[in-house]
Parts: C-alpha cells; sequence; structure tokens
C-alpha cells in the first residue's frame, strides 16, 4: 500500500450529521436556527402515515413554527420543481424541511436551491440546456430519510426527471444539506421490495465509488466500512426486519451518499439513468438488477485489456470483505463476489430486465444514453458492445 505521503484527495463539504435511534426527537431544536417558516416535503406514504409525522408537526406548531406541507408521490420533474418554486416564492420560506425517500430529499435540494433566485431548474439541468453555473443563494435545507439506500441525504445533486426523455441532475455544493438526520426508527416499516431495491442501490453506489477512476485513500475507509455494514445489515433486515439490520443500512447508505459524492460512480449509475427515464422502473430496483453483470463484465474486461487495472486489486478486496474471506487470494476474491452479487440479486427477488418492459431492441438507445458523469468514472472504458453484454446478462 503507498504511504500515506503518496495520496491526494479532496473532501467537500458535509452536512452536520446527527445519527442514531430517536435523533429525530431534536429536529425542533435544530430547526430554531433558520426562522419559523418551515416549508415541508413528505412523500404520500412512509413518514405521512406514522404517528410520528403528526406528533411532530404538533410539536413544531407548540414550539411557534409555521410549517407549510408538499406532498410528493412521485419522482420530482423540472416542471413540478418550477411549479412549486412559482407557488412558494413569495411565502418568505426560512428553511425547507425533506423528511422522505430519495426524490423526497431530492425535491427538498431543488427547492432550497432555488426559492431565492426563482429562475427555472432547466438552467442548471447537466447534459439539459444551458446548463448555467448555479449562483445561489440556497435557503437552508434540513434532510432526514425515512428509507435506506439512496444516500441523497449527503450528496450535493438533486435528480429529477422527465419521464421518457432523461433523468438528470441539480447540482452544486449550495444544494448540500446544512443538517442531516438519520434516525433508524423510521426506516422499520419498510416493505421488503424497498428494503430490496434502497439496499442494493446503498451497496451499489459503495462498490463503485470503491473502484472509481477517482477513488481515494479516504472515501476508500468509508466505502469499505460501508460494505461491511451491507454485509451484515441487508439480508439480515429483509428476512426479519430486524432493527439491528436497518441500523447498518441506515448507516451503509449514508456514507454511500458522502463517498459518490467525491469519487463518483459506475457503469451500473450510468445505465439505471436512461432505464429510469425511459421506463417506468424504479432507480434502486435498476442498479439492482445490474450490479452483479456490471462487476462481472467490469472484471472481465480489465483482466483481458487492462490486467494492471488497480481496480482489480480493489475489487478483490471487496470479494475478501464482503465475503468474509479476508485471507483469499485475488482469482479467488474476485470469483467470490461476483458469485455473491449473483446470489444477492436471486435473494432479493430483484427482476430482469425483460419483466419491466425492456427488449433487445432498446438496448442502442439505452447505451447511447448511459454515458454521463457516472460512467466517465467507471474503472475501465467500456465499448458499446460491452455495456450491451450487461443489459443482455439481465434482460
Amino acid at each position: 500500500m503507498p504511504s500515506i505521503m503518496e495520496h491526494t484527495f479532496t473532501l467537500g463539504s458535509l452536512p452536520r450529521i446527527l445519527f442514531g435511534r430517536g435523533t429525530l426527537d431534536r429536529l425542533p431544536g435544530l430547526l430554531g436556527a433558520y426562522g419559523p417558516h418551515i416549508l415541508l416535503i413528505t412523500g404520500a406514504r412512509s413518514f405521512a402515515a406514522q404517528p410520528r409525522c403528526r406528533a411532530l408537526l404538533d410539536t413544531l406548531e407548540q414550539k411557534g413554527f409555521h410549517c407549510s406541507r408538499i406532498t410528493l408521490d412521485h419522482e420530482p420533474s423540472p416542471e413540478w420543481v418550477d411549479q412549486q418554486v412559482s407557488l412558494w416564492r413569495s411565502h418568505d420560506v426560512d428553511t425547507v424541511l425533506a423528511i422522505g425517500g430519495g426524490s423526497v430529499l431530492d425535491a427538498g435540494k431543488a427547492l432550497a436551491g432555488l426559492l431565492i433566485p426563482g429562475n427555472s431548474v432547466m438552467d442548471h439541468l447537466e447534459g439539459v440546456g444551458p446548463e448555467l453555473p448555479y449562483v445561489g443563494p440556497a435557503l437552508p435545507f434540513v434532510a432526514v430519510p425515512t428509507t435506506a439506500g439512496t444516500g441523497s441525504e449527503a450528496t450535493r445533486n438533486a435528480v429529477l426527471s422527465l419521464h421518457g426523455q432523461f433523468k438528470k441532475s441539480f447540482r452544486d455544493e449550495q444544494l448540500m444539506a446544512r443538517q442531516v438526520i438519520v434516525d433508524p426508527d423510521l426506516m422499520d416499516s419498510c416493505p421488503q421490495a424497498l428494503i430490496a431495491a434502497n439496499g442494493m442501490d446503498a451497496l451499489t453506489q459503495l462498490l463503485e465509488s470503491y473502484v472509481s477512476s477517482r477513488a481515494n485513500i479516504l472515501m476508500d475507509g468509508l466505502a469499505e466500512s460501508g460494505l461491511a455494514a451491507v454485509r451484515d445489515g441487508l439480508v439480515a433486515w429483509y428476512d426479519g426486519h430486524s432493527n439491528p439490520g436497518a441500523d447498518k443500512m441506515a448507516y451503509a447508505a449514508l456514507l454511500s451518499g458522502i463517498t459518490l459524492a467525491h469519487v463518483g460512480l459506475g457503469s451500473v449509475h450510468g445505465l439505471a439513468a436512461p432505464l429510469g427515464a425511459f421506463f417506468p422502473i424504479g432507480h434502486g430496483v435498476a442498479c439492482g438488477t445490474l450490479l452483479a453483470a456490471a462487476t462481472r463484465v467490469n472484471i472481465e474486461c480489465m483482466q483481458q485489456r487492462e490486467p494492471d487495472n488497480p481496480a482489480l486489486k480493489k475489487y478483490a478486496q471487496a470479494g475478501r470483505l464482503f465475503c468474509d474471506l479476508p485471507n483469499a487470494g485475488e482469482e479467488q476474491a474476485l470469483n467470490a463476489l461476483q458469485d455473491k452479487l449473483d446470489s444477492l440479486t436471486q435473494q432479493l427477488k430483484l427482476p430482469r430486465l425483460a419483466e419491466l418492459g425492456v427488449s433487445a431492441n432498446d438496448f442502442p438507445r439505452i447505451v447511447a444514453n448511459s454515458r454521463g458523469n457516472s460512467m466517465k468514472t467507471n474503472p475501465i472504458t467500456l465499448s458499446n458492445a460491452e455495456i450491451s453484454r450487461i443489459l443482455e446478462m439481465r434482460l
């Protein structure tokens, strides 16, 4: 291993993070620093259906906060963001608070970023429109995830979708949450299918950032810690909804957001964007169904074309860690990782692409739209045929 002096890295801004069961109770005290008018965004079910939602709203009212509320039951679109900005811009909002899954948190980031400037989010979307630099300022944003997967609470981008056309990010350092509360109590009621999809999303983000072409020693440590948490928590939570499993996955998801924000992702996320844009496929499902195949293709391509690629050793180390084989040689560890990911895909009942409405005729369009930012940090440059092979393996 190179000495520490041989490494360089950049650590961007991070939110203040409160992690642990019961930390939601500290939310009113945190909000007091920003002003009385809160714009609250929740999903239509998860948190909104819990008694704790009503209790939180009552507590905020008792403490003198005025809470306006938006309910989001779909992935946010640019049109939806612009409509909400137009609706709420004149209401003197002090803080945007988002409590929900990744789409809710992304919506909160986008609104916090645009309620003061007031312009269209289309001005800033990557790969769409003029891509004007974001000047800001952004309103204070507070994020409370209710699912364990996306890591959106720790990223600086808001993913927006225009169905049938694109899935792109509005990204800037100023969009980072000021405060994050990760309370696994909020995740205990997650249904099994959501645990599987979100858990595989977190796993994908950790593994892809670990082998990213921009990986660094600091993020490697976080990714390894997250991979160990997924190893010990995902199946346990999926099989029995155990509290320790939920805690481990909440931790893994948080770390995955930090690592992806700093070093990027890979081919799975490159493909998940067009799959989510062109088909009614949830992001976690797209990642989960592709992870094993994409990992196998990456490893095979490096073995054939770039046997000295350092990511091969990283994949092997991930195999030792994730499969609990600390003394395995490189070949054994690589094979174990690929077999373990295949097994997880089946165990968590991730659907094949054909079940999700994708056919081989769709591959050229999907591949053509897969080369966004995520694909740029894949550890090896894949040809169109190699990207298509990932899709073929999961058709």
